[in-house]
């Protein structure tokens, strides 16, 4: 079994859409940010690659790279997770907690789940995400951003393990 934990913070301040957890949630500022700012699959990211020892996120999609500006950060999760299957690895859990002011969050993480299972082909109850404030302190309690924090467990998948 292997463990990983990420983190990512992303200001407000851009005129893209919000993105979290790939879900689009309506509010007047996007996440300013080289890709679309997705801190929940930005956090996750760096969660699978610390799992696996093999950097961070920046590492394989750094923000000096045109080709990942705007980029859908699904599509980079499902890139990192495909580099992760060939080391015959499984999701054992996700446990996400995005830290937000505002906008809430409660009514759009059934759909982040269903999307962060999706991509990373593992059961739906594999995939806990939460959410909560900052209790009006710092930053994030300003409404100056969003964070996450994610961990996640791998196990060696048994039907490869032996080969």
């Amino acid at each position: 079994m292997r463990i990983g934990y990420g983190f990512d913070l992303h200001a407000f301040g851009s005129s893209k859409p919000l993105i979290v957890g790939g879900v689009n949630i309506p509010n007047h500022q996007g996440l300013i940010a080289h890709s679309n700012g997705d801190v929940l699959i930005h956090s996750l990211i760096d969660a699978l690659l610390g799992a696996v020892a093999m950097g961070d996120i920046g590492a394989f999609f750094p923000s000096t790279k045109k080709k990942y500006k705007n980029v859908d950060s699904r599509i980079l999760l499902k890139k990192i997770w495909k580099k992760i299957r060939l080391k015959n690895y499984c999701i054992s859990n996700i446990d996400s907690t995005i830290i937000a002011e505002t906008p809430k969050m409660l009514p759009h993480i059934s759909l982040m789940r269903l999307n962060l299972s999706i991509d990373l082909n593992t059961e739906m109850n594999n995939v806990s995400i939460k959410s909560t404030t900052s209790k009006k302190i710092g930053s994030i309690g300003r409404k100056e951003g969003i964070a996450c924090q994610s961990v996640v467990m791998l196990l060696k998948d048994k039907k490869n393990f032996f080969k």
